[in-house]
């Protein structure tokens, strides 16, 4: 089943995961070290991660290491911005009526 990024940003767990290896690559062991949850509760939210595209895990030995793929969230950021344009240009409207209202307010005095 391919899920899709917002999924996985959905948990704040899964969002630390993506926290920790934005900073460097960790083995599976190092990423579960960094939380008070089970190694398989880790597990489920890193296969999670894989499935949407969010972490690749490689074999180095007998060790599986994760890295993170942060390419994936632009579909969030491109989702997040057409909000952002719609608040900034609300917000620029209503700065505006705010300062015609305060200029009547102050032309009345």
């Amino acid at each position: 089943m391919r899920r899709d990024v917002f999924q996985a940003i959905a948990d704040p767990t899964r969002r630390q995961i993506i926290g920790l290896l934005a900073n460097k690559t960790l083995t599976l062991n190092g990423v579960a070290e960094n939380f008070n949850i089970s190694r398989p509760a880790i597990s489920k939210h890193i296969k999670i991660l894989t499935e949407c595209g969010l972490v690749a895990i490689t074999k180095q030995g007998r060790e599986r290491v994760c890295d993170v793929n942060l390419n994936r969230l632009k579909e969030v950021n491109d989702w997040v911005s057409q909000y952002r344009a719609f608040w900034t240009k609300k917000l620029d409207d209503l700065e505006e009526f705010l300062e015609q209202e305060g200029k009547k307010v102050r032309n009345k005095k």
